[in-house]
C-alpha cells in the first residue's frame, strides 16, 4: 500500500520510519526542507506540495499541532482536496478538537475522502520503539483497512467509535495524565517538606496502588531533573485548552482540568514550554 505522510517532528519521523521498516512505500512533504532528512535517508519520496503528496497515495498520515494546521493542510489551494482521489482515507494522528474533527470530516465527504482520527499516547519513545496507545475514530470497516498500518506504529490500536471518538479518548487521557502529573510532583514536594527523601518513596509506590506510568516515567524525570521533552509543556497546555473548550461547549464541570490548565499555563509564563511537561514539577521548587 503507497502511504503518504505530512508532519515529521518529534513523532511524525519516527512513526515514518517504523512504517519504511515494515516494508511499506511512502510518500512526504514537509514546510522544512531540514525536516525530510532522516525519512529520505531511508527511502521516502520528497514531494513538491501537499497535493502532490494526496495525489499519490492510498492513506494520508497526518501529524501536526492544532485544528488549523489540519484544516490547511486539507482545504488549502494545494492541499488534499486539490490532489486526493476519492477512496482516500486522511489518517490524522494529532491531538485536535473533537468537535472540528467532525466539521472537518463532513466537508471531505463531497470530495470521497475520508478522515479518520487517530491520537497517540507515548510520547516521542512510543514513537521510536513502535508502541504507542492508538486511539481510533472511524467507522468499522475503515478501522479494518488502517490497523494493520497502525500496529506498525503503536502496540495498542483500539477503536474508540466513529469520527472524533478518538480524540474525545485523546482528551480523556490527557486529563488523567494532567491530573497525576500534578499528583505526583505534589506527593514528592510533601515528602521533600518533611524531611524524607522521595527517591525511595516513588521505588515503595510502584509497587502498590499508587502505581502508575506516571509515577514510574515523569516521577523519575522530577527525582534526576531530566526534562528533556517526550512531550513538550507547550503542547500539552494545547491539549488542555482543547479540553476545556469542549468542557465549556458541554456544559461540563471539569474542576481538575481546568487546575491542571492553569498549571500548564503557569509553567509556560516560567519559561518551561519546551521542557517536558513533567516540569510541573518545577512549579513547586522552593525559591
Amino acid at each position: 500500500m503507497k502511504i503518504g505522510y505530512i508532519g515529521l517532528g518529534l513523532m511524525g519521523t519516527p512513526c515514518t520510519l517504523n512504517l519504511i521498516k515494515a516494508g511499506h512505500t511512502l510518500c512526504v512533504w514537509a514546510r522544512r526542507p531540514e525536516s525530510l532528512k532522516d525519512v529520505t535517508a531511508q527511502g521516502a519520496t520528497a514531494c513538491n506540495s501537499i497535493a502532490d503528496v494526496a495525489a499519490q497515495v492510498e492513506v494520508l498520515f497526518l501529524n501536526v499541532t492544532n485544528s488549523a494546521d489540519v484544516e490547511s493542510i486539507l482545504f488549502a489551494e494545494n492541499g488534499v482536496i486539490k490532489g486526493g482521489k476519492k477512496g482516500l482515507i486522511v489518517v490524522d494522528m494529532s491531538t485536535i478538537s473533537a468537535i472540528a474533527t467532525r466539521n472537518m470530516a463532513k466537508r471531505l465527504e463531497p470530495y470521497g475522502i475520508e478522515l479518520v482520527d487517530a491520537p497517540v499516547s507515548g510520547g516521542t519513545i512510543g514513537a521510536i520503539n513502535g508502541t504507542l496507545t492508538i486511539m481510533v475514530g472511524a467507522n468499522q470497516s475503515t478501522f479494518d483497512r488502517v490497523k494493520p498500518l497502525l500496529l506498525h506504529m503503536g502496540k495498542t490500536v483500539t477503536r474508540i467509535g466513529d469520527t472524533g471518538a478518538g480524540q474525545v479518548a485523546k482528551s480523556c487521557n490527557q486529563i488523567i495524565v494532567t491530573g497525576t502529573i500534578m499528583c505526583v510532583a505534589e506527593a514528592f514536594h510533601f515528602a521533600m517538606a518533611a524531611g524524607v527523601d522521595p527517591k525511595p518513596i516513588r521505588e515503595a509506590l510502584l509497587g502498590g496502588f499508587a502505581g502508575s506510568k506516571i509515577l514510574e516515567i515523569h516521577g523519575n524525570r522530577m527525582i534526576t531533573n531530566d526534562y528533556a521533552p517526550g512531550f513538550k509543556t507547550v503542547l500539552h497546555k494545547k491539549d488542555m485548552g482543547i479540553v476545556s473548550d469542549i468542557a465549556h461547549e458541554l456544559r461540563l464541570d471539569a474542576p481538575i482540568s481546568e487546575l491542571g490548565l492553569d498549571a500548564l499555563g503557569r509553567a509556560v509564563d516560567a519559561g518551561y514550554d519546551e521542557l517536558d511537561s513533567s516540569a510541573l514539577y518545577k512549579l513547586g521548587e522552593k525559591k
